[in-house]
């Protein structure tokens, strides 16, 4: 296997957008940021005319929705940074409103990458580019939209052994509509480097473990000479993740929803970079009754059998709590209770990768 081209990144910022948890008063660690921390930092942040301190505004903070969006800053060697947006969350107002609350500078957002079509993952895309494209002069560098070519046409939820299909995703977005608002579609079904070769972005994920069977219970619409119907399709082969290099750290990794299992995710990345693993994002897809049996060879994999195991493990969006627990369980205050609001500062540390290079090449 070809190692991928890939910078080293000297700091990499996280602001997460959307997820549905929202957590205000859980311990932190070193580099990680509370949502309320950042409001009243804000230069335009409501003072109480009486007693002359900032308003804790709850009617325009971020909220939590089931869905994902994470904002990738990437920097090297003090060059301008690269803005990535990975995902949209679900629907067409949280994004804008978490993005309204926390301000982050959407005129330099340079890439969306959207990690699989679901429209938890999807849903805001359009409002996004909408919104920037009200608010973003006429002259900025339109938006790329980094998208697998496979876009189905319909998604549905068929419970186990039932064989009714109980719902419909609500559909993605489509190409004319992407390019309408603004944004520059992009088609990738293989791993590329994007944001000035900072960020990977995975082409198809082998599925290499006996443990991790897709999404239970997944069904897609096909059509053909005029007919259509549901058929099973659990593995969710255009789903893509995202890595980034830090500089003394290791690999980043933005899982979205981990439909192909995040041990195949890191088993991949780590075969493909030849790096440690520093950190683990997002959705772990642990939730739910048909999955749980999946939670302890998943816990043991990451905390046991992958030397070094991550430093931090974020399980957010769909790894639901008995994942969490188990997680924090095997990492302790490695396992960080992240969601939306919060912001992860992770800066490299060109010392420790001299020593990082010499036991990992060696």
């Amino acid at each position: 296997m070809t190692t991928p081209e890939i910078k080293l990144v000297d700091k990499l910022t996280i602001t997460f957008l959307v997820d549905n948890t929202i957590e205000w008063m859980t311990k932190l660690p070193p580099g990680f940021v509370h949502e309320v921390a950042q409001q009243l930092a804000h230069t335009d942040v409501p003072h109480d005319p009486r007693t002359g301190v900032p308003i804790l505004d709850l009617e325009n903070y971020c909220c939590g929705v089931h869905g994902f969006s994470a904002l990738i800053q990437t920097e090297v060697d003090g060059s301008e940074p690269h803005y990535t947006l990975f995902d949209t969350g679900p629907d067409s107002r949280s994004l804008i409103r978490n993005i309204e609350a926390l301000k982050p500078p959407i005129e330099r957002i340079e890439r969306i990458i959207l990690s699989h079509w679901h429209s938890d993952h999807s849903g805001g895309m359009l409002s996004f580019l909408r919104y920037r494209k009200a608010h973003v002069p006429a002259d900025a560098p339109p938006c790329v939209v980094d998208l697998h070519p496979d876009r189905p046409v319909a998604r549905g939820i068929s419970p186990h052994n039932t064989g009714k299909v109980i719902g419909r995703l609500p559909p993605d977005p489509e190409f004319a509509q992407i390019e309408e608002l603004g944004g520059v579609v992009e088609k990738h079904a293989d791993g590329h480097t994007v944001a000035g070769g900072t960020v990977w972005v995975s082409g198809e994920i082998p599925r290499v473990t006996h443990f991790e069977g897709g999404l239970p219970g997944a069904v897609r619409w096909f059509e053909k000479d005029g007919k259509g119907e549901w058929e099973k399709e659990e593995d969710i082969m255009d789903e893509r993740y995202a890595a980034i290099d830090v500089i003394g750290r290791g690999l980043v990794i933005f899982s979205a929803c981990s439909h192909a299992g995040i041990v195949n995710v890191v088993k991949d990345a780590v075969d493909r970079f030849l790096r440690p693993i520093y950190m683990v994002i997002g959705g772990l897809h642990l939730a739910g009754n048909d999955l749980t049996d999946r939670i302890p060879p998943t816990v043991d994999f990451l905390s046991n059998k992958l030397r070094p195991a991550p430093t931090y493990v974020l399980p957010m969006h769909c790894s639901g709590f008995v994942a969490k627990v188990a997680l924090e369980e095997a990492f302790g205050e490695g396992c960080v209770p992240a969601g939306v609001g919060h912001k992860v500062v992770v800066e490299g540390n060109p010392e420790a990768e001299e020593m990082m290079h010499r036991a990992t090449y060696q």
